[in-house]
């Protein structure tokens, strides 16, 4: 067994070990139903701030944004600026959420619209939205960390076995803790996620030779039309090579597989959308009830503005930048390479749609120097990935027991048979993910998509409890609905439901679904 496996499984059991700890130290605090969906309303500032964080910046941060930086260019890393449309949300809502949980006693946020709106659809709609994100987000979270320690162990452990194994873990101390487990567990997580992604982009700059031969290499790169994308050909002001530029601000093409974009995906309007599909991470369900669980609204702010907007968008502009745009002259772009522009060849050629395994490769650059290196960028990675799984696991169980079954089977539940219900949707939730990501990863890429735009389609709801009193209970049952609707048909789901009959792919008019369905 080569050394960087043996550190990668070490540094895996420490990580485990603390994760179990919590779990178990969390359950014996629960004693209330209250204190497991929503750690009896007593979560610090220090935990909420790392937490929040690690919550709304997940694997798909660490692993999924790199590659498509390296896939599409700089055009793409505009949607770094996620770093401050997501918490922006929390700016407007946490709050008020915060106050009225405070006030009134809501465990959920099916509970705060029913009582608010006075009807149950409501109720009901948020829980499907709160399962449709839960569902496919998970399941594409743990399918990421088993194919992780496939590429990490040079095949050794099975993509599949690896996710039902690291996938285990999750649902034990989620699963007994509930969500103050989650929240201590995300404190660490949270620093190994900013961690990871730091030391993956300095060993890019690394293997690049430093700033200024990045530079000189990129620029050299720019100079030509090698990409995915070509050139801009007029689009956003001249004839650009496509990593380099935004393609106009909208084109109006009937969407992919109907029509491709010329010069890239990512034109303005495109990028602006794409962040608003990315600010339904903190209007989803699962941040309502994130922010019912604080003991007072002074962590709110640190944590939009410090933590999420300056501390992990420094990361994002820097680091990943460093992972995506060096790939190019590292090997991972044919063309580069036979180009002469090529400043190494130590990652493999990635331009056959592989992007996504551009992280585990940085890593095993370093696995001959410096094995024990990669034991902990795994773990980072996986605790990034395992950070977002977590809390929506635990918020979704927690929705399913108080919005379906103590609301309309067992109104009387005491704690204990509430809290064993939670345990139950938790399980629910991590085998419905996993089977989906085992056996239809098809299924899974399209539903995938979905999730973070229907989080967006829960703005309307929660600005008319927090700020806009003259929208009706019909208008925001039908609006969210209608929302999730012009989501589905936007997506490449809707044209798989509709056997291609649409006259419009994904996204038409390089406008994100969420944008679609708002």
């Amino acid at each position: 067994m080569a050394p960087k496996v043996v550190w990668l499984f070490v540094f895996v059991a420490l990580y485990w070990a603390y994760c179990i700890f919590w779990g178990i130290k969390s359950a014996r605090m629960a004693k209330t139903a209250s204190d497991y969906f929503i750690a009896g309303r007593q979560i610090s500032l220090w935990v909420f701030v790392l937490a929040a964080t690690a919550t709304s910046f997940s694997g798909w941060t660490f692993m999924g944004h790199p590659g498509l930086v390296y896939r599409d260019g700089f055009q793409y890393a505009y949607a770094s600026f996620y770093t401050i449309t997501i918490p922006f949300t929390g700016v407007l809502f946490l709050k008020r959420q915060w106050m009225l949980g405070k006030r009134y006693g809501y465990v959920t946020p099916g509970e705060m619209l029913s009582d608010y709106f006075q009807g149950d659809a409501i109720r009901i709609l948020t829980v499907a939205v709160a399962l449709l994100f839960s569902i496919p987000y998970l399941g594409v979270q743990l399918g990421a960390s088993g194919f992780l320690f496939n590429v990490l162990t040079d095949g050794l452990v099975d993509a599949n076995f690896g996710m039902w194994i690291l996938s285990l873990v999750v649902l034990i101390y989620v699963g007994t803790g509930g969500l103050r487990a989650v929240a201590y567990v995300d404190t660490l997580q949270c620093v190994l996620l900013a961690l990871g992604i730091v030391i993956t982009g300095v060993i890019a700059l690394n293997h690049a030779g430093g700033w200024d031969a990045l530079q000189g290499g990129l620029a050299k790169l720019g100079a030509s039309d090698i990409g995915k994308w070509g050139t801009t050909k007029g689009y956003g002001g001249g004839d650009y090579n496509a990593y380099f530029a935004i393609p106009g601000v909208i084109q109006w093409t009937a969407g992919l597989g109907k029509e491709t974009p010329v010069g890239g995906l990512w034109t303005g309007i495109m990028c602006l959308t794409y962040m608003f599909a990315l600010m339904g991470i903190q209007s989803a369900p699962a941040f309502t009830m994130w922010s019912f669980s604080n003991n007072s609204p002074k962590p709110f702010a640190p944590q939009q503005v410090w933590a999420s907007s300056f501390g992990i968008g420094l990361i994002l502009f820097f680091f990943t930048a460093f992972q995506g745009m060096g790939a190019h002259l590292l090997g991972a772009n044919g063309e580069v390479t036979k180009a002469g522009i090529a400043l190494a060849a130590v990652l493999p050629d990635l331009t056959a749609n592989k992007q996504g395994g551009l992280v585990p490769h940085y890593f095993n650059t370093i696995g001959e120097t410096v094995p024990w290196l990669v034991g902990l960028l795994a773990v980072c990675a996986l605790a990034a990935m395992q950070s977002t799984g977590a809390a929506y696991m635990s918020t979704a169980g927690g929705m399913l027991t108080r919005d379906l079954y103590k609301r309309y089977l067992n109104p009387t539940a005491s704690h204990t048979t509430q809290k064993l219900f939670g345990r139950m949707g938790v399980a629910f939730i991590v085998v419905a993910a996993l089977l989906v990501a085992t056996y239809s990863r098809d299924a899974l890429v399209l539903l995938g998509g979905l999730a973070v735009a229907f989080g967006f389609q829960m703005w309307p709801s929660l600005a008319a409890v927090t700020y806009i009193p003259w929208i009706t209970r019909q208008g925001a049952t039908l609006g969210l609905a209608a929302g999730l609707l012009g989501v589905i048909f936007t997506e490449t789901i809707g044209a798989t439901i509709t056997g291609g009959a649409l006259p419009w792919g994904r996204w038409p008019w390089t406008i994100h679904s969420a944008g679609w369905g708002m």
